[in-house]
């Protein structure tokens, strides 16, 4: 069959589903609490940018390590998970009908131990008991409750993600021999990932951190705790990136009139990223003494592998742009671009994101190669790198999608004031972080460390540069956090407009139709018990060996130091 002839069976739109109400109520309850996470980290980044660049000295009553460990886990950990549940439940429901009634529950249920869970970590860092920064290094040591707040965090994840996964193979059985919509396929490899990677982070806190904060051992292992961190690190930032590669792939092209290039090749990218983006830690760790060289130079492989699926889903993505340009009257080698729909927010800051994410990429690169690595490792290159990739890559699509999915939630309309509020915040927001996120990354380059506060050491000539340069200056850094902080309040402003401002409506859930090769999607695609099993094979083969020797052969355990900087 051509592929004209297929294009002509397929819908020009995805059948109409509307959104349970009792799913919506899920879904905006999960957004609301993530913006508010939003709001506060963004005030504690914009301190830290003050304190470091020497502009304002905190009360005694606040600590900069405290805001530090605030900043990080409200923003990489509170705000990302809440709204890709929120994001995941409400697509599901779309793509896959309403939950059932004991699927909604678990959802709430694992909604409710999420939350216990953060409520317990965030007293212990306002109370400043767990000032240990978002990687809770040991043996830094925070208070045991803190750890108790981490470990009901991740089993929150693990029960919503049991819920979304229970409705996708629910789906699965009731319409056999069909090709999965593509968001179930999607969150399920996002969930899967989340699962599998998680558990090792579960295991160092359960089994080492807790014990030891409550003082049932004495020391601890701390290059074992740290590779059970990064077995869970690195796959947490795939966590982020994979739900905003769904809004590239299943959102945009609606937006911008078009429909997805192919699904075969969206699928083969989810499943990459399942299977070679767990079992790469060890470029996390180039830098410690008691892993073997051979093991990181085989992760180290693995992680450039993980490289393959993002390139993948660049041509997909941009064939989609071009694809629907063309169709729209667009001619010449570069004349369809005009035809993209540059004035709507909706896809201007998911763009804007996409366009970040190649410097941010190619920085990837350079903190995975061993040699690059020791120059960067432990400067603010890695925060710039960090702040590139989750701070605005991530964030400007999920900003572009929040614009229509709060609305939707709500039942108000998408308005032309929240469309020219959302251009003016992409900008400070993408204006902001060059000017941040640049100077960090040369502030790297020539030395200066991060998990800093303000500090000259001792007047000696390098670090006094850091505080003179142009571009390369702690100052320059504050002067992004401020612009990045107006662009944050304009964001939440955003979100209560479009939660109780806004006109009452119909606002649109922009899901693409299937692209034309649908038909034609390779059943081995769907076989999760093939990619789980693969995924598990890698991890073993890439982790059983050197954890086995880090018990075998343990260094000396570490007391834990607490309370070291108020």
């Amino acid at each position: 069959m051509s592929q004209s002839s297929v294009a002509h069976k397929l819908p020009d739109k995805e059948p109409e589903t509307e959104i349970s109400p009792k799913d919506k109520t899920l879904s905006i309850v999960h957004i609301a609490i993530a913006f508010v996470a939003f709001l506060l980290g963004v005030f504690g980044g914009l301190l830290q940018g003050l304190v470091r660049g020497g502009m304002i000295e905190l009360p005694s009553w606040i600590g900069y390590y405290q805001i530090l460990t605030l900043h990080g886990v409200l923003l990489a950990l509170v705000f990302t998970t809440y709204i890709i549940f929120g994001f995941f439940f409400a697509g599901m429901s779309k793509t896959h009908g309403a939950f059932s009634d004991g699927l909604r529950k678990l959802g709430w249920a694992g909604f409710s131990v999420l939350s216990l869970g953060t409520v317990i970590a965030a007293v212990m860092m306002l109370t400043n008991q767990a000032s240990v920064l978002y990687t809770f290094y040991a043996p830094l040591q925070a208070h045991w409750l803190f750890y108790v707040g981490l470990a009901l965090f991740v089993v929150g994840t693990w029960l919503s993600g049991a819920a979304l996964l229970a409705h996708y193979f629910k789906w699965k059985k009731a319409n056999p021999g069909q090709p999965t919509p593509l968001f179930g396929f999607m969150t399920t490899a996002t969930i899967v990932l989340w699962i599998v990677a998680s558990l090792g982070v579960a295991a160092t806190v359960l089994l080492q951190l807790i014990p030891w904060a409550l003082g049932l051992t004495d020391t601890i292992n701390i290059v074992l705790s740290r590779t059970l961190f990064w077995y869970f690190g690195h796959p947490l930032v795939y966590f982020w990136i994979m739900p905003a590669y769904m809004v590239w792939y299943l959102v945009i092209p609606k937006v911008i009139g078009g429909r997805l290039f192919s699904s075969s090749l969206a699928r083969l990218a989810f499943v990459l990223f399942l299977l070679f983006s767990i079992p790469v830690g060890f470029h996390h760790q180039l830098m410690e003494s008691g892993i073997s060289g051979f093991w990181k130079y085989m992760q180290t492989i693995l992680t450039f592998v993980v490289v393959v699926p993002s390139l993948l889903t660049a041509f997909s993505i941009f064939a989609t742009f071009e694809q629907t340009g063309r169709e729209k009257g667009g001619k010449g080698l570069f004349s369809w671009l005009k035809k993209l729909p540059w004035g709507d927010v909706r896809f201007f800051a998911p763009f804007m994101g996409m366009l970040i994410f190649i410097p941010a990429g190619a920085g990837g690169i350079i903190n995975a190669s061993f040699q690059l690595n020791s120059v960067v490792h432990n400067t603010l290159w890695v925060v710039g790198h960090f702040h590139l990739t989750v701070g605005t890559t991530v964030l400007l699509t999920f900003f572009g999608m929040s614009y229509w999915l709060i609305p939707v939630l709500t039942g108000r309309r998408f308005t032309k004031h929240a469309n020219r509020c959302g251009m003016v915040q992409t900008w400070l927001w993408a204006i902001g972080m060059f000017f941040m996120s640049g100077a960090m990354h040369l502030l790297g380059l020539v030395g200066a460390p991060r998990r800093t506060a303000y500090a000259t050491y001792q007047d000696h000539p390098q670090a006094l540069q850091w505080f003179e340069g142009i571009f390369t200056s702690h100052v320059t850094v504050a002067i992004g956090g401020v612009i990045l902080t107006a662009a944050g309040i304009l964001m939440f402003y955003n979100f209560i407009y479009l939660t109780f401002l806004a006109p009452k409506g119909e606002t649109e859930f922009p899901m693409t139709a299937d692209p034309i090769d649908t038909p034609h999607t390779p059943k081995y695609l769907d076989n999760w018990k093939l990619w789980i099993g693969i995924a598990i094979a890698l991890i073993l083969f890439a982790y059983t060996i050197p954890i086995y020797d880090m018990i075998v052969n343990a260094p000396p355990g570490s007391p834990p130091f607490s309370n070291l900087i108020k």
